[in-house]
């Protein structure tokens, strides 16, 4: 890679159409997802809330629980929203200590754009299953992440940890 300044490029041209995508200005990935399938890597859906994989993921199995109402503020959620989405939180969690035994796990909010949400108009969940000796440091030191799984085998392992049936 070429150093330019302080900043290091690395060219990842595949998300090209996922950045640029008219669709994408104009909806909210959250809600799209909302009513998807593996396609929006919708890994399940509840009545007030659903979880999906990270289609960039820091590691393996990186998943989001968000609700369905189109929100960006958490304190507007209704309790119930919120149970649904620490059960359904509490779910993922369990299918990846099954599929991955993972040594630990960082789950978290980014509320509002200032704290780096990336998408501050949906809140989500996100939830990182961490190992021991991961390859966490390359993303700080060399702007890469490893992902040793495709999505799509990934998002077959979580729905069938998590006992949801193919359609």
């Amino acid at each position: 890679m070429a150093s330019e300044g302080a900043f290091e490029r690395l060219y990842a041209p595949w998300r090209f159409d996922y950045v640029s995508s008219a669709d994408q200005k104009n909806s909210c990935i959250f809600c799209a997802a909302a009513t998807g399938g593996e396609e929006t890597l919708t890994l399940v859906r509840g009545e007030r809330a659903f979880a999906l994989l990270n289609r960039y993921p820091y590691t393996s199995g990186h998943a989001m629980v968000a609700p369905i109402a189109h929100a960006g503020d958490l304190t507007t959620l209704d309790t119930a929203t919120l149970t649904e989405v620490m059960e359904l939180a509490r779910r993922v969690v369990q299918a990846l200590e099954k599929v991955y035994h993972p040594h630990g796990f960082n789950l978290g909010f980014n509320l509002g754009e200032a704290a780096g949400a990336g998408i501050a108009e949906h809140l989500h969940m996100h939830i990182v299953p961490r190992w021991r000796g991961d390859t966490s440091f390359l993303t700080v030191n060399a702007g890469v992440r490893v992902i040793p799984e495709e999505l799509s085998q990934t998002w077959a392992k979580l729905r069938e940890a998590m006992g949801v049936a193919d359609a």
